[in-house]
C-alpha cells in the first residue's frame, strides 16, 4: 500500500478497539487549536446570523468567504457544525384569531378525544385542480436518469374537490363539481349526511372560507341536528388534517399526471379515491392543546423581541 508498519498497526488497532466506527474517519488531532481560528469561527457564526451581504438577501460560502478573506471551505465546515443552511427558508404564519385558543382546544379536544356515538370528518375543498397537458411526450426513467416531462403545458379546464377525511378509519368522502359556492359545498353536506350511519353524530371541522358560513349553509345545519361544525382558527390550515390527505392526492396522483380533458381528471381523482378507500389508513394526531398553545406563545414572545430590537 506503499506506507508505513506503524500506519498500518495504528488503523487495524482501531478496527479492533473501535470496528468500522473507528476507521471511517480520521481520530481527532491532539493540541489546541489556534486562537484565530477559533475567533475566525466566531465571524463566520456571526456574520452568518446577524448580518445580510450588500445587494443580497443572505451569504453563500464564496461571498462570506470574500467578505472574511478566508476560504470557503472553512465557511461550509462551520456552517455544517452549527448546522446552518442561509440558503433555505421557511415560512411560517402565527393566527391573529381573537378566538384562537378555544377553537384550537375543540378541534384537538375533537381529534383525541372524539364523542361517543359520533364520527369527526375533516372537510374542505381543493378547488382549481387543473386539467393539465404536456405539450410534448417526456422521457420514461431510466438507470441513472428520472423521468423528464416539459415545463410548459396546456390548461384543458378545472375542477373543485370537497373530500370529506374521517378521522376514525381514514375513509375519504369525495366529490368533485364544477365550481364550489355555498350551493355546492350544500350538496356535498348532504352527500356526507347520506353516505354516514343515521344514528351517529357528525362534527365537521371546516376552515372560515365564507361558503362554509354562508346563511344557506347555517338553515341547513339548523334543519339538520345532527351535523355540528367546528372552525378552525384563521390561518391555521395545519389544523385541518385532511390537507394533509390533498398534499398525498397532489403528489401521487395529479402533479405529474397528464389529463387531456376534464373527465380524465375525474376519473384519475375517482379512481384514486376507490383505491384509498379499498385499505384507508388514518391520521394520528399526537399533539396536545397545551403543547400548541405553548409553542405558540414562545413564538409570539420572539416575534415581539424581534419587533422592539
Amino acid at each position: 500500500m506503499g506506507t508505513s508498519r506503524q500506519t498500518v498497526g495504528l488503523w487495524r488497532q482501531r478496527f479492533v478497539a473501535h470496528r468500522l466506527a473507528g476507521i471511517e474517519r480520521d481520530a481527532p488531532r491532539g493540541g489546541r487549536p489556534p486562537q484565530d481560528r477559533q475567533a475566525l469561527k466566531a465571524q463566520i457564526l456571526h456574520a452568518t446570523t446577524q448580518t445580510a451581504p450588500p445587494a443580497a438577501t443572505h451569504w453563500s460560502t464564496r461571498t462570506l468567504a470574500r467578505q472574511l478573506r478566508t476560504n470557503p471551505t472553512l465557511v461550509q465546515r462551520v456552517w455544517q457544525a452549527h448546522g446552518l443552511k442561509p440558503h433555505l427558508v421557511r415560512s411560517f404564519k402565527l393566527s391573529r384569531d381573537p378566538h384562537f385558543q378555544d377553537k384550537v382546544e375543540d378541534v384537538v379536544g375533537l381529534y383525541l378525544n372524539p364523542p361517543a356515538h359520533a364520527l369527526v370528518l375533516s372537510v374542505d375543498e381543493k378547488s382549481q385542480i387543473q386539467a393539465l397537458d404536456r405539450t410534448q411526450p417526456g422521457l420514461p426513467m431510466k438507470k441513472g436518469r428520472c423521468g423528464t416531462m416539459t415545463h410548459d403545458y396546456k390548461r384543458n379546464g378545472t375542477t373543485t374537490l370537497f373530500a370529506a377525511l374521517g378521522m376514525l378509519d381514514g375513509t375519504v368522502i369525495g366529490d368533485c363539481m364544477p365550481r364550489h359556492r355555498h350551493q355546492e359545498f350544500i350538496r356535498f353536506l348532504k352527500k356526507i349526511a347520506t353516505e354516514t350511519p343515521a344514528a351517529l353524530e357528525l362534527h365537521l371541522i371546516l376552515d372560515n372560507y365564507a361558503t362554509h358560513k354562508h346563511p344557506a349553509v347555517r338553515r341547513w345545519v339548523r334543519r339538520h341536528p345532527r351535523c355540528h361544525l367546528h372552525f378552525i382558527p384563521t390561518s391555521s390550515s395545519w389544523l385541518n388534517t385532511v390537507e394533509r390527505w390533498f398534499r398525498d392526492l397532489t403528489e401521487r396522483r395529479i402533479r405529474r399526471g397528464i389529463f387531456r380533458s376534464v373527465p380524465e381528471l375525474l376519473q384519475a381523482i375517482e379512481e384514486y379515491l376507490r383505491r384509498h378507500n379499498g385499505a384507508p389508513k388514518p391520521f394520528v394526531w399526537k399533539k396536545s392543546a397545551q403543547d400548541i398553545l405553548a409553542k405558540v406563545h414562545r413564538a409570539r414572545v420572539v416575534l415581539d423581541k424581534t419587533r422592539t430590537a
